[in-house]
């Protein structure tokens, strides 16, 4: 159709008035098949008990499509069910207010009007539907029109050659690129359906949006507020001098409503400047001495502030051996422990520093994170472990003396957002401490890091701090954009891994 000569196109809902001009698109469009057409009662039945759900397209006050819609409990219905299961016996008994999922029981375009997009506006209005009713998925059965020339293959093959091009499906093709995936094969699906010898593919379309109804007051944030503590290292005469100013920076990022507050690596060094007598393994195990008190601190913090605390690092000392480990205090009182995995030849030539052996991600009311402290964020398969099990916001506290060795950490930290589709933010400190041997300068720039899309800066660039200036940051991150970077980013960095060639496994 001459696109020059259509004056208005809208989408509206189907009515009953529209009865006898839907029934003759309909025989038009299944080209004069017999009884291929709803009856009027069905059509008055679907409109009342889902309305929202049956559509047409107008063009020029003209029905040139329509699409047909239930809702249904999945879990009630048999994985290898037929049409006349889903509809049954035309009665929409099985459309259920309460399902979670859009079933799709007809959509068409009438010949004179193909070729204009207007399928996909109809795929679009149910996806729309979809998420605003909180559904889990649309599926339906589709038909293979060209099966019945290439019976020689078996459907799953014939489905795999239609996705490789080599096979033309003008259906499983439009839906394949309105991002519906198949699922499984129905045998015997439509009766009378020749074309597809009677096979159809249910298709399906996931809500990345969807969340699983639950009783509970708490809700899991979609925006986070990330505060980063851009620490000064400087001399502290006490524990309680050190504390002060702590709590001096997750009060001032609980007055802006931050979720997180952040601390760089080994924030707590200043105190080992009355052990400096001492030579650096006996100092940093008395430094070990006060990360009990400083994480109970911290704990209470986190409750009187409401905001979830994540402590950097501190030295600690479990079995008589030295590790670098960290907390996360919840505003709701609980707690995780973290630990460096890999720890730096400096750390293990001049303290003999252990390697740590705990990763996972944590939950959180802001969705799931994980920790990786210092130099663990130049090892990628330690995030790719935790974005395989739904890591959202990777947090860093680092510690570099040189700005070389601060590059290393951050180019690495934005490496990790593009390949893992994740936020990261990096926390380190400034300054200098000149009475502690081993920890004399410090160079700093904290940020949060994107991936790169057009949902994102383009530089992948969220916030920064000023270098070398102690400061708070703070930054929103909106988790709903990695949901759609997912599964509709210009490139999908998880999804297009090739497990079949190569992985990542845990040993431990």
């Amino acid at each position: 159709m001459d696109t020059q000569n259509i004056d208005n196109i809208e989408l509206k809902y189907l009515t009953l008035d529209d009865y006898q001009e839907l029934k003759e698109a309909t025989l038009e469009s299944y080209a004069g098949v017999l009884d291929s057409y709803w009856k009027k009662g069905h059509i008055e039945q679907l409109t009342s008990i889902f309305p929202e759900g049956q559509v047409v397209i107008k063009i020029d006050g003209e029905i040139a499509g329509c699409a047909l819609s239930l809702i249904v409990d999945y879990d009630k219905i048999d994985d290898n069910h037929t049409y006349a299961d889903i509809i049954a016996g035309e009665s929409f008994k099985n459309h259920d207010p309460d399902g979670d999922v859009l079933y799709g029981i007809d959509v068409f375009i009438k010949p004179e009007f193909r070729g204009l997009r207007l399928g996909r506006r109809l795929y679009d209005y149910r996806k729309e539907i979809c998420e605003n009713l909180n559904l889990k998925s649309i599926i339906f059965g589709g038909r293979m029109p060209n099966y019945h020339k290439h019976k020689e293959y078996s459907p799953k093959d014939y489905i795999e050659k239609v996705k490789r091009k080599e096979i033309h499906d003008p259906v499983l093709n439009f839906q394949i690129s309105n991002d519906f995936h198949p699922v499984r094969i129905l045998k015997g699906y439509l009766e009378g359906d020749t074309a597809s010898n009677e096979y159809a593919v249910l298709m399906e379309w996931d809500n990345i949006y969807y969340t699983k109804p639950t009783k509970k007051a708490a809700t899991v944030k979609t925006i986070v507020r990330l505060g980063l503590i851009q620490w000064q290292m400087r001399s502290y005469n006490s524990l309680d001098d050190l504390m002060q100013q702590s709590e001096y920076f997750i009060d001032s990022l609980a007055a802006y409503r931050s979720d997180f507050a952040v601390f760089p690596e080994f924030f707590n060094a200043p105190l080992m400047a009355e052990f400096n007598h001492l030579h650096e393994p006996e100092a940093i195990r008395k430094l070990a001495e006060f990360t009990e008190t400083i994480i109970n601190k911290l704990k209470q913090l986190a409750i009187s502030y409401n905001i979830n605390i994540i402590s950097g690092s501190m030295p600690e000392v479990v079995n008589d051996k030295l590790y670098n480990v960290g907390y996360l205090c919840r505003r709701d009182g609980s707690f995780e422990r973290y630990e460096k995995i890999h720890v730096t030849p400096d750390e293990a030539k001049v303290w003999g520093m252990q390697k740590g052996n705990n990763l996972q991600t944590y939950e959180t009311d802001c969705g799931k994170i994980g920790i990786l402290i210092c130099y663990d964020s130049e090892f990628p398969e330690l995030s790719r472990l935790l974005a395989d099990e739904g890591m959202d916001i990777l947090f860093v506290p680092f510690l570099t003396d040189t700005q070389n060795g601060y590059s290393r950490v951050r180019l690495c930290a934005q490496a990790r957002a593009i390949e893992n589709e994740c936020y990261v933010a990096i926390a380190g400190s400034v300054g200098n401490l000149p009475n502690v041997n081993n920890m004399d300068i410090q160079y700093a720039q904290s940020a949060v890091f994107t991936p790169c899309d057009f949902s994102f800066p383009s530089n992948g660039i969220k916030a920064e701090a000023t270098p070398n200036t102690e400061m708070i940051l703070v930054a929103d991150v909106d988790i709903s954009l990695l949901r759609e970077l997912h599964t509709f980013g210009a490139v999908k960095n998880l999804k297009d891994r090739r497990k079949d060639f190569y992985d990542v496994i845990r040993k431990k």
